[in-house]
């Protein structure tokens, strides 16, 4: 077993969250998931054996989701693991100087923090590679070390399926959805990664158990197979639906977005861009999602900005640095919103 401690580090949020009568400071976003560093070329168009120059980046799907929500103003944190290492060091000081909590971030003495690389191929190939064996400190969370005040004050808790792939993790998921008991805005981005599983019908399993506790799913077409065994968007909403959830989201990538719910549906278009690395994109589309989540956005809304959101990520090199201001990403959907209704 491996050896875990916490930091005892309070970094700053781009937010003052207040405090519960129980202590606990109630954040608007809680993530729990992976974090780690993000090793990109320097060098597009180039297969790693051939790259020469890297930079580095904080990384990890949670911990991006964690930072695209603090950068519209929203105060955050993140459960997670890095190794007693300097990349350790790295994600920890980035987390803070990024504006998210990284108070529940624990410091595993035997594992390493997690790299990840990536070529660069644009418009459409980003070959990914994960350096997370023979497992990694955000998987290691466990139910014993959760602080459930946070989690159950949080306005909104997000995670991702990558969570439930190794124990101790997923215990600690499911106990952590226990104690909101499936409270408003308890999301789990549908993320499947096939390289952490031993097969989809593993996968499958457990993502349909978790969905019996969360209230909003977010997933592309292919997620969505994996969860529900749908690739057409609206059969794949409604199976979300069905297993209980709220909200179904449904990228459906050059085709736009289909956000769903019992009463409503509404598709939004892609915006046009220059991409260089679509991998942040995703995040970036989460962190906006939560914004207007919590921000009472109508539906439609709600969506055209996530969308925006994740273009503008796309069009840049990183993901937790590249994350948009409120202001791009306001930019963005209204002028979209406006080519929209001049085609109409």
């Amino acid at each position: 077993m491996s050896e875990r401690r916490r930091s005892g580090e309070r970094t700053s949020t781009s937010g003052a969250p207040h405090v519960t009568t129980a202590g606990t400071s109630a954040f608007d976003v809680l993530a729990i998931g992976r974090c780690g560093v993000d090793l990109y070329p320097l060098q597009a168009g180039v297969g790693l054996a051939d790259v020469t120059a890297f930079g580095k980046f904080l990384g990890g799907s949670a911990a991006n989701v964690a930072v695209a929500a603090a950068k519209l103003g929203l105060s955050t944190a993140l459960v997670s693991g890095v190794g007693n290492d300097p990349f350790g060091t790295f994600v920890r000081r980035s987390l803070g100087e990024l504006g998210v909590d990284a108070r529940f971030v624990g410091t595993d003495d035997n594992l390493a923090t997690p790299i990840t690389f990536c070529e660069i191929f644009a418009p459409d190939r980003f070959p990914i590679y994960f350096y997370r064996q023979p497992s990694a400190p955000d998987l290691q969370v466990r139910a014993d070390e959760l602080d459930y005040d946070a989690i159950g004050s949080a306005a909104l808790l997000w995670s991702t399926v990558t969570g439930l792939c190794e124990e101790p993790s997923r215990a600690a998921h499911f106990a952590a959805w226990e104690t909101r008991a499936r409270a408003p805005l308890t999301v789990l981005d549908l993320d499947y990664r096939p390289m952490f599983w031993t097969s989809p019908e593993a996968a499958r399993s457990q993502i349909r158990d978790a969905l019996n506790h969360v209230t909003v799913a977010v997933g592309n077409r292919e997620e969505c197979e994996i969860a529900v065994g749908e690739t057409d968007p609206d059969r794949a909403a409604d199976a979300l639906l069905a297993c209980g959830v709220e909200l179904a989201i449904v990228k459906m990538g050059p085709a736009g977005v289909l956000a769903k719910t019992a009463h409503e549906s509404v598709t939004v278009a892609p915006n046009i861009v220059d991409v260089v690395n679509g991998l942040g994109a995703g995040d970036a589309f989460g962190g906006s999602l939560c914004n207007g989540l919590l921000a009472g956005w109508p539906l439609e809304k709600t969506v055209r900005y996530a969308n925006a959101a994740g273009a503008i990520v796309a069009s840049r090199l990183e993901c937790s640095t590249a994350m948009p201001t409120s202001a791009e990403v306001a930019a963005l959907a209204e002028q979209s919103e406006a080519a929209g209704m001049v085609g109409r």
